[in-house]
């Protein structure tokens, strides 16, 4: 899996570079309380595969932010279960992935939020709390649909 983000604003960067468009963005204001979130959404394809975007998001509260993006794309057609899990598997490993580029910022995985596609409604219910254990297991704080912004607004902008 590679490393490649794109950006309304930087075009396209790699990891490191969204890192440091990161700690550029919060330098920027460091008096401002700023929020960390990965979130990922998919589509299918018309039948033919499915993508997958995910995107980090810097939302300094009440000013705005940037974010990043990227898009895998999967050949075959998944059932929504599947989806909805590699959406939450890929959130969790570049969640991961960023933090490593982070150590010896100050930045841990309590300032990192989750965003995932799913709520209390519709046809992701059933799934609700396997997939909110999974990523709370794994140490991150998890938003759900209405609050989860950077899946279901961000990601979703680019499937």
């Amino acid at each position: 899996m590679d490393n490649i983000f794109n950006s309304q604003t930087y075009g396209i960067l790699d990891l490191k570079e969204v890192h440091e468009k990161i700690i550029g963005f919060i330098s920027k204001s460091p008096g401002s309380k700023h929020q960390l979130v990965i979130g990922s959404d998919s589509q299918s394809r018309n039948g033919e595969g499915t993508d997958f975007v995910t995107a980090i998001v810097v939302h300094r509260t009440g000013e705005g932010g940037i974010y990043f993006w990227r898009r895998v794309v999967e050949e075959r057609k998944m059932v929504l279960r599947t989806r909805i899990y590699k959406e939450a598997s890929l959130s969790l490993e570049y969640a991961q992935r960023l933090l490593d580029t982070f150590r010896g910022n100050g930045i841990t995985k309590y300032d990192l939020e989750i965003h995932v596609d799913i709520g209390k409604h519709g046809e992701t219910r059933e799934m609700l709390a396997e997939v909110v254990g999974m990523i709370r297991g794994s140490g991150f704080i998890v938003k759900t649909k209405p609050e989860a912004y950077g899946a279901s607004k961000v990601a979703d902008r680019h499937t």
